[in-house]
């Protein structure tokens, strides 16, 4: 009886030791793979770090470039605001004195149209009177010759209103029959001129005009200009822009006034006071008859 109970738990003790072992196993096995992929799983997740901190840094990259890029821009736009208030303060100090100008030749029109009504106001009460106390034919030819001097009067001042006066108070004639009205006053010398071809020196009266180049849009040419042996370049000088320059010892100015522009050419005329007569060349001469 002993015997046979010992087999049996001989035979139990063989039996539950031969599924611990598979079991072992199997646990191991499953420890194993559990492993694998925990360190699959940690690979994969700082890889995906690694992407994730890469396209932060690249974002980070592009928005300090278009920061750096803004910046530039807004330095660039406020040095276009500062030049633009510069040029608009120059346009405005320049609009200021043209307005100064305008103000003064309407003023001087003014005065000249008042004084020329007062001269033929009286003129005609004179004539008036004169014709009520004298009515022979010479007293008549007289009278009529005065009112004829007053429309000549008229004529004249009528061009001088039409015509712009210089900041010196000169009026400024714009083509050869205003010349002619201006020589008839007997005020200044006229000298017409005309330079065809660049670097070809030429004298007018007392100056010897160079013109170095033109531009026809802008009806601007550049010159050079040499009195009494010294040489001035003027640049951008426009139509009907006086150039005032002065002989040694006078004390009246000389003017230089451009009235038509070319290409590589201009006419125009120096005008010269009176009392700052020279004689002339007859190169000279010949061009301003």
């Amino acid at each position: 009886m002993a015997e046979q109970d010992s087999q049996n738990n001989y035979v139990e003790t063989k039996s539950g030791s031969s599924w611990q072992l598979p079991a072992i196993i199997i646990l191991a096995l499953i420890a194993l793979v559990g492993l694998g992929l925990a360190w699959s799983n940690s690979s994969k997740l700082d890889a995906t770090k690694q992407a994730v901190a890469d396209q932060v840094k690249a974002v980070q990259t592009s928005v300090q470039s278009d920061m750096n890029t803004l910046k530039d821009r807004v330095a660039q736009d406020e040095k276009a605001n500062t030049d633009l208030k510069g040029e608009l303060k120059v346009v405005t100090d320049k609009l200021k004195i043209t307005q100064g100008q305008l103000k003064k030749s309407r003023s001087e029109a003014e005065q000249l149209n008042s004084d020329t009504t007062s001269k033929i106001t009286a003129l005609d009460t004179s004539v008036h009177q004169e014709l009520a106390t004298k009515a022979t034919a010479d007293d008549v030819k007289t009278v009529d010759t005065k009112v004829t001097k007053v429309g000549s009067d008229l004529s004249k001042t009528i061009n001088d209103l039409n015509m712009a006066r210089s900041e010196l108070g000169t009026l400024i004639a714009r083509n050869h029959d205003e010349i002619d009205v201006l020589r008839r006053q007997g005020e200044r010398d006229y000298i017409e001129f005309s330079i065809a071809g660049k670097n070809k020196p030429q004298k007018i009266g007392d100056v010897t005009v160079e013109l170095k180049g033109t531009n026809e849009k802008k009806n601007r040419a550049n010159l050079v200009l040499t009195v009494e042996d010294k040489t001035t370049e003027d640049k951008n000088r426009s139509i009907n822009q006086p150039l005032f320059f002065y002989l040694s010892g006078t004390h009246q100015p000389q003017e230089l006034v451009i009235n038509k522009i070319g290409k590589n050419q201009i006419s125009g005329y120096l005008s010269i006071p009176k009392a700052n007569a020279h004689p002339v060349t007859a190169a000279a001469s010949s061009s301003g008859r």
